[in-house]
C-alpha cells in the first residue's frame, strides 16, 4: 500500500511538533521541509525522531553538492530519509547512497528543476536511491496553467519506485495513487486545512 507523507513547511521546532502530534496516527513519513531545517538546524530532526521515533522521519535537505557530507549529517541526527537534487552531478548522489548504506538508511531524489524528469528518474534509480520525487515545488506550481496530471503522466512513463509532490489533495490524490505512486506527498492540503487531523485521515482513508 502507498505510503503518506505530509510536507510540514512551518517555520520553527514547536509548530512543526504541534503539527505532527496531531497528523501521526494518519502518516507513514514525517517530513521537515528545507525552510525549517535551514531556519531551526538539524536539531529539528531529532526533535521530530524523539518524539515520533516509529515513524520515518524524511530530512528534505535538497543536497547539491558534497552529498555524502550532508546525508551523514542528516542520519546522525536522526532522518531516515534525505534528499538530493535530481539536476547536481551523479557522484553528489552516488556519495549519498554511499552514506545512506553505511547508517541503513535511504536517499530520495528530488526533481524540481530537472527538464527531462522521466529520464531523470531512470537514471537516478540505477544508483540505489530509495525512490524519486516527482516534484513541482511552490513557485511552479504558482505558474499559470499548472496541474499535476503532468507529474501523474511522469510517473507512469519512468517505470520505477516514485512519489508525487505538488498539489495532492482529496481531490487528486486517486489519481497519484492510481499512478503507481509509492509515496503520496501532502502539504499544504494538510498543513492548511482547519483540521489538519482531520484532512490527514481523509487523505489516509483516500489509499487504504
Amino acid at each position: 500500500m502507498a505510503k503518506l507523507q505530509v510536507a510540514i513547511d512551518l517555520l520553527t521546532t514547536e509548530a512543526a511538533l504541534e503539527l505532527a502530534s496531531k497528523v501521526a496516527p494518519y502518516v507513514d513519513i514525517i517530513e521537515l521541509g528545507t525552510p525549517l531545517i535551514k531556519a531551526e538546524g538539524l536539531k529539528v530532526v531529532t526533535a521530530m525522531k524523539e518524539a515520533h521515533p516509529t515513524k520515518l522521519v524524511f530530512a528534505d535537505m535538497k543536497t547539491a553538492d558534497t552529498g555524502a557530507l550532508e546525508a551523514e549529517m542528516a542520519f546522525k541526527a536522526g532522518a531516515d530519509l534525505v534528499t538530493v537534487m535530481g539536476a547536481v552531478d551523479d557522484a553528489t548522489i552516488k556519495g549519498a547512497v554511499e552514506a545512506a548504506a553505511k547508517y541503513g538508511r535511504k536517499v530520495v531524489v528530488d526533481t524540481i528543476g530537472v527538464k527531462d524528469r522521466v529520464q531523470r528518474a531512470k537514471e537516478v534509480t540505477a544508483f540505489g536511491v530509495a525512490f524519486v520525487e516527482l516534484h513541482a515545488g511552490l513557485d511552479e506550481q504558482e505558474l499559470p496553467g499548472y496541474s499535476i496530471q503532468k507529474l501523474i503522466d511522469e510517473g507512469k512513463a519512468a517505470n520505477v519506485p516514485f512519489s508525487i509532490a505538488g498539489g495532492v489533495n482529496i481531490n487528486t490524490i486517486k489519481a497519484v495513487l492510481e499512478a503507481g505512486a509509492e509515496v503520496i506527498v501532502a502539504g499544504g492540503a494538510i498543513y492548511g486545512a482547519e483540521d489538519p487531523a482531520a484532512a490527514a485521515k481523509a487523505l489516509k482513508e483516500a489509499i487504504s
